[in-house]
């Protein structure tokens, strides 16, 4: 049913002219294509094999930046119920969704129904831009299709389903694009989902156990390299591997093209998800899971994506004000990440009529307020020999990056994610340090008294008017000697 579905609103009363067409692309494409990769990978400097690819190195950019917006929108945006899995979990029969429909929508109602809603008549691609400049972000990535094969962009491949075609009528992808590009220093991205729930050429590749590639080499491929070339995305975020291999979805095949020959080879970064099994494995950085922080340094480069709103990547009504993290939340999250080895990907879900609703907007401001007074602990650093102090458990370290990207030995960052009880502060982690200098960001030109203590170096805090900035989470920019020394009491 779901299959036919889409069918009706993608091809209409055209139907076996349109399927009959779009097997005449898909052979074309995948015939092409297979070309395309046996003359790339000749004498190219990455094989299509992971030893090779995960040899690439990342590009500079990406762990200097540390922190990005993530961006869910689509034609889930419309019922904005639940999550953005909801056609999904209204087809799989869950209770709360096949309520909300019989209670809202008329009998006969189907989601492909949702997409001239999805106008987006109130989306400003500038206004966006400046506000992801204003929260601090170094990096903006936007769903350019989920798992409901929307996308947002006039795809040559997703007849009548994209928002071109229907809804707004408008290249959303290109419009956000030209807007960060222009009016920001953002590196802009693209989430792309590899599978669709219910097209009915990934269905009939399901069923076959994926020993046939129609999806993905008549849909799939083309859309990833359509994306590519159109819009340059300097980041792709790949999702929705599902069960089907890497072999199936040709991921190592497009990487090698991506890194080798597109126009994005020398700045693009990729993430983990390119087939079953290669999550935390395989890929230009890890994400593991959604919502990944392992609390503890990492050997590999990693992300956490994360969500501002609560159980839900998609903008969701039906929730109250507890149903959002907070700014300090937020602000602990990614110190925590950035303190062992990670970036954060922090996700807010737009309307359907294209706003940022103002409890995102005000998180995400609260969040680059903190972020230009303390952008120093954040940007360009690198972990330091400790990640989490050793006496104070709400203190984290990251040290100063130098212009080779590795730690400095000389200036580190505690971050205070607590204000402690007594005027002053302990950290055990500096106990074999000579500490020559401490002071707050924000407050540099009040240098602490640094006193030894047994349990390690007791740094007095100063008094911070209630006017002041200085809130959420509390920086001191610690400047060390070379080498630890032995110290006596």
């Amino acid at each position: 049913n779901d299959s036919r579905e889409l069918c009706r609103i993608r091809r209409g009363p055209m139907i076996h002219v349109q399927r009959d067409i779009h097997r005449s692309i898909q052979t074309m494409w995948s015939s092409s294509l297979a070309v395309l990769f046996s003359c790339a990978i000749v004498m190219a400097q990455y094989q299509p094999t992971w030893d090779s690819l995960n040899n690439r190195p990342l590009p500079k950019w990406y762990d200097q930046s540390k922190f990005g917006i993530f961006l869910h929108w689509g034609v889930y945006s419309v019922p904005s119920f639940g999550s953005e899995w909801f056609w999904h979990n209204w087809k799989g029969n869950s209770t709360p969704y096949v309520e909300f429909m019989e209670k809202n929508y008329p009998p006969g109602f189907e989601y492909p129904d949702f997409a001239p809603m999805f106008n987006a008549e109130l989306f400003d691609p500038n206004a966006w831009a400046e506000l992801f400049q204003k929260a601090g972000a170094k990096y903006v990535v936007l769903t350019s299709k989920h798992h409901e094969g929307f996308t947002n962009w006039p795809s040559k491949y997703s007849w009548n389903w994209n928002s071109y075609d229907t809804g707004p009528h408008r290249d959303l992808v290109g419009e956000l694009a030209a807007a960060i590009r222009n009016k920001t220093d953002i590196h802009f991205g693209l989430y792309y989902s590899l599978f669709e729930w219910f097209h009915p050429l990934f269905l009939q590749d399901q069923a076959n156990k994926f020993q046939t590639r129609t999806y993905a080499m008549g849909v799939m491929q083309p859309q990833l390299h359509e994306i590519v070339e159109a819009y340059k995305p300097e980041v792709i975020w790949a999702d929705g591997a599902g069960t089907a291999s890497d072999t199936y979805w040709q991921s190592k095949e497009f990487l090698a093209w991506l890194y080798n020959s597109s126009p994005v080879k020398d700045t693009v970064v990729v993430n983990d998800r390119w087939g079953a099994g290669d999550s935390c494995k395989n890929g230009g950085y890890f994400t593991c899971h959604d919502r990944y922080n392992p609390g503890v340094l990492q050997k590999f480069k990693w992300e956490d994506c994360m969500t501002v709103q609560k159980g839900s990547w998609g903008y969701k009504r039906n929730t109250d004000v507890n149903g959002y993290h907070t700014a300090q939340e937020l602000i602990s999250q990614l110190v925590t990440a950035v303190s062992t080895g990670g970036n954060m990907l922090l996700n807010v879900g737009p309307t359907h009529d294209g706003r940022i609703m103002p409890i995102f907007e005000e998180i995400l401001l609260q969040i680059g307020q903190w972020l230009r007074i303390n952008g120093e602990c954040i940007y360009n650093s690198q972990p330091w020999m400790y990640q989490n102090d050793t006496t104070t458990s709400f203190v984290w370290y990251t040290a100063a990056g130098n212009e080779t990207g590795l730690a400095s030995q000389s200036v580190i960052f505690a971050v205070l994610l607590d204000w402690p009880s007594d005027s002053f502060v302990v950290l055990g982690a500096l106990k074999s340090y000579h500490v020559a200098t401490t002071v707050m960001l924000g407050m540099e030109n009040m240098p602490l008294k640094i006193s030894l203590v047994p349990d390690g170096v007791q740094i007095s805090l100063p008094v911070i008017p209630p006017s002041s900035n200085l809130k959420l989470a509390w920086v001191l920019k610690i400047t060390l000697t070379k080498s630890p020394m032995a110290l006596h009491y």
